[in-house]
């Protein structure tokens, strides 16, 4: 299944995707993409529907009908670090012992078509393509053998970043990371049974038609159910928290000399099978 959420901001509706690409209306069935509805039993309940049978919503996903973040009451916004092989090598960083873990705020989060907002006084907001691993089955000291079962399904995520927040202004990196509108997240949760291979997923992301990114989670560094796992080491998973799990080498930061986002540009972006984003930036005020 893809599941979205429609409508405007902060009164979004929960659906999914049909196969002709239209929305149906699922508020009639659950509350959101949220919580409990995200757990196995959830899942298996919403795969049961008839499809067909659900309201069609009117307009077209990402065209005339406005997406919001694919996940509601998203509780943990976790970021993993340097996670691609490539990606550490463009940032001349070794590859780390155990996963670098940092956050988002979840004030953060938009939808995957919402503007990005340069935060005042920044002078070096950057892109990253990230894979997001949506949390199904809450867990603690989950083994890495267990790990895929406690993951709902998969979306894209654009891990926007201001570098000297992060890297020049003192303190951790959350300081860079989690600006408001620095979490466009969606289109759509895409349910495990839709991917073939967790760990061959074509990604890229354009800037002004012109493309930065191409990646593959072919390099990283530390696989999705090791990440799982070692998160849940720190912390307790619960339905709805999303793991962001590294971005490919072509960030701004990265190129020679450095490029950042000014305001203006549109910033495009998806990972195969997991749909695309298309953002707007607009300048700092």
């Amino acid at each position: 299944m893809k599941l979205l959420r429609y409508g405007p901001s902060g009164a979004e509706k929960p659906g999914l995707l049909d196969t002709s690409g239209r929305v149906r209306d699922l508020s009639g069935i659950v509350p959101d993409i949220a919580g409990p509805t995200l757990r196995p039993d959830g899942l298996r309940a919403l795969q049961a529907l008839d499809v067909d049978a659900l309201p069609l919503v009117d307009g077209l996903p990402q065209q005339d009908l406005r997406l919001g973040p694919c996940v509601g009451g998203i509780g943990k916004f976790v970021c993993i670090g340097l996670n691609y092989a490539d990606h550490a090598a463009e940032a001349g960083m070794p590859i780390p012992a155990e996963p670098i873990i940092f956050n988002k705020w979840t004030s953060a989060i938009v939808g995957p078509n919402d503007p990005i907002q340069i935060p005042r006084g920044s002078v070096k907001t950057d892109w990253e393509v990230e894979l997001g691993v949506v949390i199904g089955e809450p867990g603690a000291y989950i083994d890495e053998a267990d790990a895929m079962a406690h993951v709902a399904g998969l979306c894209v995520i654009n891990d926007v970043s201001e570098r000297e927040f992060q890297i020049e202004r003192a303190g951790t990196w959350d300081k860079g990371k989690g600006c408001d509108t620095f979490g466009p997240t969606g289109p759509w949760l895409v349910t495990l049974d839709e991917i073939a291979d967790i760990d061959a997923l074509d990604m890229w992301l354009d800037v002004d038609d012109e493309r930065m990114q191409t990646g593959s989670t072919a390099t990283l560094i530390f696989k999705i159910p090791h990440l799982v796992s070692y998160c849940s080491r720190f912390m307790s998973l619960q339905p709805g928290d999303v793991i962001s799990t590294g971005t490919p080498p072509g960030v701004g930061m990265g190129q020679t000399p450095p490029r950042y986002l000014r305001g203006g540009e549109v910033v495009t972006l998806g990972i195969a099978g997991l749909g695309e984003q298309r953002s707007r930036v607009l300048p700092a005020v």
